[in-house]
């Protein structure tokens, strides 16, 4: 069987799986939130002209603009923020975005902020008795990269791919696995145990909503609500449109950047197709077809929405989108006419996240609105409370393992992990460098456009953002599983308890502080968890 793979994403492999730990401006490890302000985001070599503020009922600044441009004025002149030469300086603009579907205000200043200057004015606005919550407007990236180049009535699906690559969705009992690359038989401890679940269910009757660069055809692709989905994206450098502004539809468009594009020492990157291959992995490939590979929740509908494009996407944006997936309100975008019941986030960045900040705002609305919010830990080696929204409370944050069950050497760890999922090793064994696995990723649907899309294909990742979507596949299956049973839905508390209750004690245990949850997630025996639960 040919390899479904091209040369160079082996190539790359290796120095994807290795700006995990290499690219600090990803993630910061800024001290947390303070009450009413948070610069823990910010980052030394980037800049800012976004600043997302919540004023206090009552207050006059509170849903009058012109009010509240005055007052961030008058925190500028406090800051000393000035533009132009030495001889002819005058304070620096301010102008009025938009209002968040959180209540918060987004403004943006005429120049752009160096951390220093928007820290100290992030301080100057907070100082005010008007506002509850000042923070950065800041980008979130996809936390990896492309890296190498009702019951189903089957046991073993027939898609072709499966049984050579997909060792993630079988159990975890140290069964004999075949690795093409390494061309010998490896033990596979670190599966979910999909498989034996699509016994019981295969997601249909619940929406998960894919909340990343969007998706691209592919004829493997249940996309029946890509145009359903929605573009989140407000800057055309961002979504790399002709102009600034919403669209409808979840269609990916191309992430690639030019050298310096995204920061300062920051090189050219391809198009990484990142929505495409955690969209096919959630549930949206189509299953037991003769073709290609499977996916989690396969009898699920996944719905894309774009808040990931060309450097990153912004915390205001996502805000957005996360209030817009679960039924929520956005001023200017259509209502959601296909609200998720689960919401996966292969996304994070910098800073501890508030519960006053957008982030931590909109998922505890979606979390109201009964919708359980899946997001990546993040790969940076470092305690995930340090990151957003992998730190949010109440999201299910998963870490990465890889087919050892080991944590992954660029997973992130610590108490705010809810527990793990295959997100690949990248090295034979689990190890932190050495020769690439086949079994060291995850496989799924994506795109062989290097700019824009091109032919459809198959590709591996590993990261937390591969472990998150199966995590919010499993979801899907539980919630799938009640509703066959004539049950109602579990609760978002429900969920996170019945999935860490249920999961797999790893045969390679990780060392303290490195803990990674409850344990690797067990499809199957959380979905009959799900439902016994009265």
């Amino acid at each position: 069987m040919k390899r479904p793979m091209h040369a160079k994403w082996l190539a790359a492999a290796l120095l994807i799986a290795m700006s995990a730990t290499t690219t600090a401006a990803e993630f910061g490890t800024s001290p947390p939130p303070s009450a009413n302000f948070d610069v823990s985001p910010l980052q030394s070599d980037q800049t800012y002209r976004g600043f997302i503020v919540t004023y206090k009922n009552g207050s006059s600044e509170h849903g009058n603009a012109a009010a509240a441009v005055q007052n961030i004025g008058v925190a500028m002149a406090r800051a000393r923020l000035t533009t132009g030469t030495a001889g002819a300086a005058h304070a620096v603009g301010v102008r009025y975005g938009r209002k968040l579907a959180t209540g918060a205000e987004l403004f943006h200043t005429d120049r752009a902020l160096s951390a220093t200057e928007a820290a100290g004015l992030i301080r100057q606005i907070a100082a005010d008795p008007a506002v509850a919550f000042v923070e950065p407007e800041y980008l979130l990236k996809a936390v990896d990269r492309v890296a190498p180049a009702g019951a189903a009535n089957f046991t073993t699906p027939n898609d072709t791919y499966y049984a050579s690559y997909q060792w993630d969705y079988l159990g975890t009992g140290g069964s004999s696995f075949f690795d093409n690359t390494l061309n010998t038989s490896v033990a596979n401890w670190g599966g979910a145990n999909i498989q034996q679940a699509w016994s019981l269910a295969d997601g249909s009757g619940i929406t998960i909503a894919s909340l990343d660069t969007g998706v691209t055809n592919h004829p493997d692709l249940n996309l029946a609500l890509a145009n359903a989905g929605y573009d989140f994206i407000t800057s055309a450098s961002v979504s790399g449109r002709s102009s600034n502004g919403r669209v409808a539809g979840g269609w990916d468009t191309g992430d690639w950047t030019t050298a310096g594009q995204c920061g300062f020492g920051q090189g050219a990157s391809d198009s990484s197709w990142h929505g495409t291959h955690v969209f096919g992995t959630a549930g949206g490939e189509i299953t037991n077809n003769n073709v290609g590979m499977v996916g989690t929740a396969f009898g699920a509908q996944v719905l894309p929405v774009r808040v990931l494009g060309h450097c990153g996407g912004s915390n205001a944006d996502i805000a957005d989108a996360i209030t817009w997936a679960s039924g929520g309100t956005v001023s200017g975008v259509p209502a959601n006419t296909h609200p998720a019941q689960v919401l996966s986030l292969s996304l994070g960045g910098s800073g501890a996240c508030s519960p006053n900040s957008a982030l931590g705002a909109a998922i505890s609305g979606a979390i109201n609105r009964g919708a359980v919010v899946v997001v990546a830990a993040g790969n940076s080696n470092a305690d995930a409370a340090n990151y957003s929204p992998a730190s949010c409370v109440g999201a299910v944050t998963v870490a990465a393992t890889g087919v050892t069950s080991a944590r992954a050497y660029y997973s992130n760890y610590g108490a705010k992990v809810t527990l793990a999922a295959p997100g690949g090793g990248v090295y034979k064994n689990d190890g932190s460098s050495g020769a690439q696995a086949t079994t060291g990723f995850i496989w799924s649907t994506i795109n062989a456009g290097t700019t824009t899309p091109s032919g459809a294909t198959y590709g591996g990742m590993a990261g937390t953002s591969q472990a998150t979507p199966h995590v919010a596949g499993v979801v899907a299956l539980m919630q799938s599983y009640r509703l066959a049973l004539g049950k109602a839905l579990l609760t978002p508390a429900q969920v996170t308890t019945l999935l860490q209750s249920s999961a797999t004690t790893p045969h390679v245990m990780p060392t303290a502080p490195k803990t990674i949850g409850a344990g690797i997630v067990n499809a199957y025996a959380a979905v009959q968890a799900a439902g016994n639960q009265p």
